[in-house]
């Protein structure tokens, strides 16, 4: 039974991204009905769930931190995809698009996957436990980089409204390009076991499956289908988005729901994978993907849009509003407190989930 039920799994896998990017192809561009929409709703989600098997068996055989480090820049190449492709579309009715999805991407990964990660982990073993010197730089580099991108927009006095200058942008990309990229050499190259899985002892150990690993050929068909499920996701979610954004109007919430909205879905494999981790009890790699995905949210897509600006019409509103800016401010001061000492339990599972339920509470009644 279980030998047919990872024959299954394994035709699944390889079946949805391929369907997936047929169906992409024969709906692109074209005005479908309401059921070819439902049928890429479905291959939609299968394919994040595809994309998400994919990355566990490439992670599998590059080890921990890369693996972690591959899903998050995916995914994030999904987002930054998805949000230039809709502030493009849109004209100025979204020029706050990419500000949404980035606040809202890092809000889900910090208290969302955090939250989740942390209940799991201490439901199972009472005490999460994970390095708290790489999740602490980690949540450094969040904190720095959210706060030149998103916060600082809104008291900077050179361009009108709650947005940078010229000049202003330009230093705000390279600084996040140049964090992110002192980031990844800092997880990958000079201080590697700060951010491998942690024993009970609290010292960093590969805490790799023991299943043996997964073949090179099959760790490259398993990338080669990652990027495809990757591509289904991008394309499908943009056809989606014309029936998300009518639903938004209809049910009459605020713009800014569309960016949540996004978020919640390019996210849904890491939340995934991120729980699956805490479940056996690798914590460290639940927190390399929440924090890794925020900072690779904005030291990706702030870069991005900032080049897409030069050529897109209307404004680039990138400043937080001051409730934002206090939920933002909260959730930085009640991560720090749970990183710092390496271990939590349930309290600080169900302050990051409080936190993230307020955020989703205000994305639609603000």
């Amino acid at each position: 039974m279980i030998l047919l039920f990872r024959r299954l799994a394994a035709t699944w896998t390889v079946t949805v991204p391929i369907l997936a990017v047929a169906v992409l192809a024969l709906a692109w561009g074209r005005a479908i009905p309401l059921v070819v929409v439902v049928i890429a709703a479905l291959f939609l989600a299968t394919s994040v769930l595809a994309a998400v098997h994919h990355a566990e068996v490439i992670a599998h055989r590059v080890g921990e931190p890369f693996g972690s480090l591959v899903l998050a820049v995916a995914v994030t190449v999904i987002e930054v995809a998805l949000i230039i492709s809709l502030t493009v579309s849109g004209g100025p009715a979204a020029s706050s698009l990419a500000r949404d999805t980035v606040f809202a991407a890092v809000m889900i990964t910090c208290n969302g996957i955090v939250g989740l990660s942390l209940l799991v982990a201490a439901l199972r073993r009472r005490v999460a436990m994970f390095n708290a010197e790489g999740t602490g730089g980690a949540l450094a580099t969040v904190a720095t980089l959210s706060t030149l991108s998103l916060v600082l927009p809104t008291f900077t006095t050179s361009s009108p409204g709650p947005a940078f200058a010229p000049a202003q942008l330009a230093f705000a990309a390279l600084a996040s390009i140049v964090m992110y990229g002192l980031f990844v050499l800092t997880q990958t190259v000079r201080h590697r076991d700060y951010f491998l899985p942690v024993e009970d002892g609290g010292h960093g150990v590969d805490a790799t499956e023991h299943a043996r690993p997964p073949t090179t050929r099959a760790a490259v068909i398993s990338l080669v289908l990652l990027l495809s499920a990757l591509v289904a996701v991008v394309g499908l979610a943009k056809i989606e988005s014309p029936a998300i954004e009518t639903a938004v109007r209809a049910a009459g919430l605020p713009q800014s729901a569309v960016g949540v909205v996004i978020a919640l879905l390019v996210l849904l494999p890491e939340t995934l994978a991120a729980v699956r981790a805490a479940g056996r009890a690798r914590v460290q790699v639940s927190m390399n993907l929440a924090f890794g995905s925020a900072m690779a949210s904005i030291g990706l897509t702030i870069p991005t849009i900032a080049v897409a600006s030069l050529w897109m019409k209307g404004p680039l509103l990138l400043g937080l509003g001051p409730t934002h800016i206090v939920l933002l401010g909260l959730t930085v001061v009640v991560a720090m407190l749970t990183v710092m000492p390496g271990r939590a339990h349930l309290l600080q599972a169900g302050m990051h989930l409080t936190l993230c339920a307020a955020f989703l509470l205000l994305a639609v009644s603000p």
